[in-house]
C-alpha cells in the first residue's frame, strides 16, 4: 500500500494513484487548468519517460522477483512512511490515528522484522493515508491551480509545498550512505511502478483524454483525502440540490376539470 505521494513517484505511478479517486462521489464539477498548455507539455514527457523505461523496468522486476518478495519490499517503504504519516495526523489534531500510526511502526519494526511483515494490520491496527499537503488542507490552505511536475506528475500549488515538506522529512532522503540512500530510491520506485501496472492499464484503456483523465482523477481523490472521504458540497452541487428540493415543494399541478353538464329543466329536483 503507499501511504503517501513518495519523492521517487514518476508522473504515471501518481496517475495510477489517482485512479482510486474516479469512483468516489461528490466531487467538484470541472475546474479551471490556467496552466493546461504547460501542463500537458510536463505530462507528455513524462509519459512518455515512464512507457520507454519505467513500464519496462517494472515489468522486468515482476517477472524476476516473486510476489513474496515484492510484498515484503512494499510493506518495508510502507512501515517508514508510518512515522510522517502519523506526525501528520498529530498535526491535523487526529491524536487517536496518529498513536495508531505509531503503534504500526513499533510493531512492525520490531516483531515484523523491520516492517517486512505487515504485522500491525492482522493486529487490525488500521493503516492511513496522510502527507503534508493533507495537512495543510486540513487547515484551510486552498489548492491552487492544478500543476504537473516533470518526472513526479500531478501536483497543484499547495500540494506542490507540502511535497516539498514531505521530500524534506523522507527518511531515505536523509540517509547519510549514498550508496544506500541511492539504492533504496531506486528499489523504492520500481516496486511502486511495479504495484501500479494494472492500474496504468486501466488508464490506457479507458481515457480518451488521459491529461484530462489524470487530472480530473488526482484533484477529486485529494479533495476526498483531505476530508477522509466526506468532503463538502460544492456551491454547484448545492445550488442544484436547492433547485431539486423548490421544484419537488411546488405542489402538483391539478388538471382542469371537465365542465359540469347542464341538466335538463324537467330533471331538476
Amino acid at each position: 500500500m503507499i501511504s503517501y505521494r513518495s519523492n521517487t513517484f514518476p508522473a504515471t505511478l501518481v496517475l495510477c494513484l489517482a485512479l482510486g479517486g474516479c469512483a468516489t462521489a461528490g466531487g467538484p464539477g470541472p475546474r479551471p487548468d490556467p496552466l493546461e498548455p504547460f501542463n500537458r507539455a510536463v505530462f507528455t514527457f513524462n509519459d512518455k519517460l515512464d512507457q520507454a523505461v519505467l513500464q519496462p523496468v517494472a515489468r522486468g522486476y515482476r517477472a524476476v522477483l516473486p510476489a513474496v518478495v515484492r510484498t515484503s519490499v512494499t510493506n518495508f517503504f510502507s512501515n517508514l512512511d508510518d512515522l510522517w504519516i502519523g506526525l501528520n495526523n498529530v498535526l491535523q489534531a487526529k491524536i487517536p490515528d496518529g498513536l495508531q500510526d505509531f503503534e504500526r511502526f513499533t510493531f512492525n519494526s520490531t516483531f515484523g522484522i523491520a516492517g517486512l511483515f505487515d504485522v500491525a494490520s492482522a493486529m487490525e491496527i488500521p493503516k492511513h493515508n496522510e502527507d503534508f499537503g493533507q495537512t495543510l488542507g486540513r487547515w484551510g490552505v486552498a489548492t491552487g491551480p492544478y500543476l504537473v511536475l516533470p518526472i513526479f506528475g500531478p501536483s497543484d500549488f499547495r500540494d506542490g509545498l507540502g511535497f516539498s515538506v514531505d521530500s524534506a522529512a523522507d527518511i531515505v532522503r536523509n540517509l547519510d550512505n549514498v550508496p544506500t540512500r541511492n539504492s533504496l530510491y531506486a528499489t523504492r520506485a520500481i516496486n511502486t511502478r511495479t504495484n501500479l501496472l494494472d492500474a496504468s492499464r486501466v488508464i490506457e484503456e479507458a481515457a480518451l483524454d488521459k491529461y484530462r483523465f489524470v487530472r480530473d482523477a488526482y484533484l477529486q481523490r485529494r479533495r476526498n483525502l483531505v476530508y477522509d472521504g466526506n468532503p463538502p458540497r460544492s456551491e454547484e452541487e448545492e445550488f442544484d440540490e436547492g433547485a431539486d428540493d423548490g421544484d419537488a415543494a411546488k405542489p402538483a399541478t391539478q388538471p382542469p376539470k371537465a365542465p359540469l353538464e347542464k341538466q335538463p329543466a324537467g330533471n331538476a329536483k
